[in-house]
């Protein structure tokens, strides 16, 4: 069944059941490899996506329930104020180790970035819980996510 989708900016079809997570849609269907699958139960925050500007966890997404929103993936984020912002940050401070759990800190950060232009520690700590990193590249995150601020101020 062909679902239509509005992806970064583009109108999609993706020919799938409804109840395919958005996840799979965008890596089966799209080619779309920037979204990473983690754990598969929203836990670890790596398939991080915008769904009308909300960060939202796409491994348990259904396309079905993303008709007719506006859906924003890692590979936009450059296109935008906010996100090159955090993109350039996680360059200068050198954030990423490993890098396959960045895509979903960047989408989260970019969300939060969105919304408070200003976040102190708690609310940075808030927004990107759920976000796991196994290198522990936390508080480079945090240095990131306050330099972005400034740069976006």
């Amino acid at each position: 069944m062909a679902v239509s989708l509005s992806i970064n900016g583009k109108r999609v079809s993706v020919d799938a059941d409804p109840a395919t997570p958005l996840l799979w849609a965008l890596r089966d269907n799209l080619n779309m490899t920037g979204t990473k699958f983690g754990c598969g139960m929203a836990l670890c925050g790596a398939c991080t996506v915008h769904v009308d500007g909300q960060a939202t966890r796409s491994c348990v997404t259904p396309i079905a329930s993303v008709v007719g929103k506006k859906i924003s993936t890692i590979e936009a984020q450059s296109a935008n104020k906010v996100g090159k912002a955090v993109q350039d940050a996680w360059v200068k401070h050198d954030v990423a180790q490993c890098g396959y759990c960045q895509s979903g800190q960047v989408m989260s950060a970019s969300a939060l970035l969105s919304r408070n232009k200003s976040p102190n520690d708690a609310q940075i700590d808030e927004a990107m819980a759920g976000n796991i990193c196994r290198c522990g590249t936390y508080q480079r995150i945090r240095v990131a996510i306050k330099d972005a601020a400034k740069t976006l101020a």
